[in-house]
């Protein structure tokens, strides 16, 4: 598998730029996997930690990062993962090699119970588990 430079976006970086680096570094342990948001969370969200924990995938370490941070460096690839229309994803003005666009609705922004929420979380998680598998077969 080539090495390839991945960055994945979204505005706050705590649940499905997470989640689908989470995976892609797992699917993909030659790549070079980064992920960030234009407006930074705290902290990853507490259920996207638990549902990837589910799939073996520890997201404790990981902290939400400004896409400033990448911005000097070369990408082969850019992933935004931003859903819904009342979402702007956002762009990136660095070196890229390709750009492509996976939308996914927020599971932050699901309502109901904490049950309800869970399994929202993990229905994204695994649309999310899907689109990287997909991607990773087509770019090895």
């Amino acid at each position: 598998m080539d090495q390839q430079k991945v960055l994945i976006l979204c505005t706050g970086n705590s649940c499905r730029s997470q989640m689908a680096e989470g995976f892609m570094r797992q699917m993909a342990p030659d790549w070079k996997v980064r992920s960030a948001g234009t407006q930074p969370a705290a902290k990853v969200h507490p259920m996207a930690a638990y549902v990837m924990g589910e799939e073996g995938i520890d997201l404790s370490n990981h902290t939400p990062q400004k896409v400033q941070m990448y911005l000097a460096h070369p990408w082969d690839l850019v992933i935004t993962v931003c859903g819904g229309a009342q979402e702007s994803c956002p762009s990136f003005s660095g070196e890229v090699g390709q750009r492509l666009h996976l939308g996914f609705e927020d599971p932050s922004a699901l309502s109901g119970t904490e049950a309800e929420c869970l399994d929202g979380f993990r229905q994204i998680r695994n649309q999310i588990k899907a689109a990287v598998t997909d991607l990773v077969a087509k770019r090895s």
